[in-house]
C-alpha cells in the first residue's frame, strides 16, 4: 500500500455530460470544485441523466472564468452560459430528493433541448453549502452535496477495473471488453492498490485531504453506455451481477465525503487511514 497514488481526477460540470480530466482540483465540502453544480431537468423538474438520454455523453461542458460554462456537442455550435443571477429558483427532483436550483437563460435551455431532443432546462446550484443535505443514513450534521447522484466524490481503483475486465473477458460478452474507466464516471482514480481493496476502506487521505468512505457505489445502466459513442451494451452490469452483487446492488467504487478541504493533485499519495 505504500505506493498507492492518485492516478487521475475528473469533474462533470453538467451532470450527465462528458467528464473533464484535471491535473489538480480543489476539494470543497460538497465535492470537487466545478463538479455537478449544473444539471438538466425535464418539464416536471426531474433530473435528466444518461439513464434516459445516453447521448448526453457526447455533450461537453467546460468551465469558464466566473463559474459559467462553454457547452459544445457534435454538429452543434458552441454556446457560453453565464452563472444565472440570484433570483427565483425551481424545484429539482434528484431521484426523489427535492432541491432548489436557479434556471439558466433561455438560450441555454434551447441549446440543451436541441441536443437532448426533448424539452429540458439547465439549472445551477447556487448555494451548495445549504441546498441539498446528504442522506442522513450516511451523513454528519450539516454535510451537503451537489447534483451528484448521492455523495460528494466517487473513488475507483484501476486494479479493480483490471480485475473486472479479466472477468468480462471470461464471459459471454467478452467482445464488449476491456472497458475504460470513464464508464464509471469517477472523480478520483487510484493506482497501486490490490484489486477490490477499496471495499474495506473506512477513511482515506489523498495528499493532505482526508475523506470518510460513506458506502460502496451501486451501479446502473449508465455504465453500459460507451462514453465516446453513446451506444449501449450489456457490460459491465452482466459481469458485476455475477461477481459483485452485494444485497440488491452491483458494486464498483466507493463514495467519499470530505473531512477536510484543500487541493488534490495527480501523483498525490493515497493513504488508507482506517
Amino acid at each position: 500500500m505504500g505506493n498507492a497514488e492518485l492516478r487521475s481526477i475528473h469533474i462533470h460540470p453538467v451532470k450527465a455530460f462528458r467528464a473533464v480530466g484535471l491535473r489538480e482540483a480543489v476539494v470543497e465540502p460538497w465535492g470537487l470544485a466545478g463538479d455537478r453544480r449544473w444539471a438538466l431537468i425535464d418539464d416536471g423538474g426531474k433530473v435528466v441523466t444518461q439513464r434516459q438520454q445516453p447521448h448526453l455523453a457526447l455533450a461537453v461542458a467546460e468551465l469558464v472564468p466566473g463559474g459559467g460554462l462553454r457547452l459544445s456537442a457534435p454538429g452543434r455550435a458552441p454556446i457560453t452560459v453565464a452563472v444565472p443571477r440570484p433570483g427565483g429558483t425551481v424545484t429539482v427532483d434528484v431521484f426523489g430528493t427535492k432541491v432548489e436550483g436557479v434556471p439558466a437563460d433561455d438560450a441555454a435551455h434551447a441549446w440543451c433541448s436541441a441536443h437532448a431532443g426533448a424539452d429540458v432546462r439547465l439549472v445551477h446550484m447556487d448555494e451548495p453549502g445549504t441546498r441539498r443535505p446528504l442522506d442522513p443514513d450516511y451523513a454528519l450534521a450539516g454535510e451537503t452535496v451537489s447534483f451528484a447522484d448521492g455523495f460528494p466524490l466517487l473513488l475507483t481503483a484501476h486494479s479493480s477495473l483490471d480485475s473486472l475486465n479479466s472477468l468480462i473477458a471470461e464471459g459471454d460478452r467478452a467482445d464488449e471488453g476491456p472497458l475504460p474507466m470513464n464508464r464509471f464516471r469517477p472523480n478520483v482514480v487510484v493506482d497501486g492498490t490490490a484489486a477490490w481493496a477499496e471495499d474495506d476502506w473506512r477513511r482515506v487521505a489523498i495528499g493532505e485531504v482526508t475523506f470518510r468512505v460513506a458506502k460502496t457505489c451501486g451501479r446502473c445502466v449508465v455504465t453500459t453506455t460507451d462514453q465516446d459513442t453513446a451506444e449501449r451494451g450489456k457490460e459491465p452490469l452482466r459481469t458485476l451481477g455475477r461477481h459483485r452483487r452485494f444485497g440488491g446492488s452491483l458494486v464498483f467504487g466507493q463514495n467519499l465525503v470530505p473531512e477536510s478541504t484543500g487541493t488534490i493533485r495527480i501523483g498525490d499519495p493515497v493513504t488508507i487511514l482506517e
